[in-house]
């Protein structure tokens, strides 16, 4: 790797050795946003270069600020994992990742610090220009991998990013009751509701019976776009947070 980082913002170079070609000749469309999920900032930059572990990404960005760049943007980092998004599955080959310092939910999910919020939307914002990257595929990691993945959490201020250009986003309507479905259920609700998470962009089988799968959908559309209640519970607030976002999108995007 050059000792010059792809973006310029302020940040250095750890190179890591995870990484390889990206599969096919599509452009780098997609920004997903992680968190690192581990007790300190050194531990785990040490995973994300470590060969052993498999894991890495382009950027992590301390509590302080500090941005380090462990991957070439031109190269497929491997943060995304298992994942979909949109009939897409290869996300890592389509995609820029950036890792925030963060113990995560297991160790306690304290805030994020203001200056490290302000670092990541510089550093987010450079990329997405430079890409091309549109607003509403820059996502979570938790939105391409309900099943498994949190990350950044509830706490992310998505709504401060929304203020700076990056990001779909939409005031979330309050939390108040009314349309209340969750697993077990089934009928024509749950299939409208499947149909629009699908539409958005999340692994959702159509099926009209709200299972696990629906379930996980479900909270990681909380835990992004509705935070102050994230159940996995569908309720009016919820039905009509998705509804504004849909409608808020050009021609469904693309």
């Amino acid at each position: 790797m050059s000792i010059a980082t792809d973006t310029g913002v302020k940040a250095r170079v750890h190179p890591s050795p995870n990484h390889n070609d990206r599969a096919g000749d599509g452009p780098i469309d997609m920004l997903i946003l992680h968190y690192t999920g581990m007790p300190d900032a050194e531990g785990a930059l040490r995973r994300l270069c470590d060969p052993r572990a498999e894991v890495s990404a382009h950027y992590m960005v301390y509590e302080d600020g500090a941005i380090v760049q462990c991957v070439p943007e031109a190269r497929r980092a491997w943060h995304a994992g298992k994942s979909f998004w949109k009939g897409e599955t290869d996300i890592n080959s389509r995609s820029i990742g950036v890792e925030i310092v963060n113990p995560g939910h297991d160790g306690g999910y304290p805030d994020f610090h203001k200056v490290q919020i302000d670092a990541v939307i510089e550093l987010v914002r450079d990329i997405c220009s430079r890409h091309s990257i549109p607003p509403w595929r820059v996502l979570a990691h938790s939105d391409i991998a309900p099943d498994r993945k949190m990350d950044p959490g509830e706490k992310f201020p998505w709504g401060l990013l929304a203020q700076h250009g990056i990001g779909h986003y939409v005031d979330p309507v309050q939390a108040s009751g009314g349309i209340f479905m969750q697993e077990g259920d089934s009928g024509q609700p749950v299939e409208a509701i499947q149909s629009m998470l699908a539409i958005y962009g999340y692994d959702v089988a159509i099926t009209g019976v709200f299972d696990e799968r629906t379930r996980n959908a479900v909270t990681a559309f909380q835990r992004h776009f509705r935070q102050a209640k994230v159940d996995g519970i569908v309720d009016q607030s919820t039905v009509e947070t998705l509804h504004a976002l849909l409608a808020s999108l050009p021609s469904l995007n693309a």
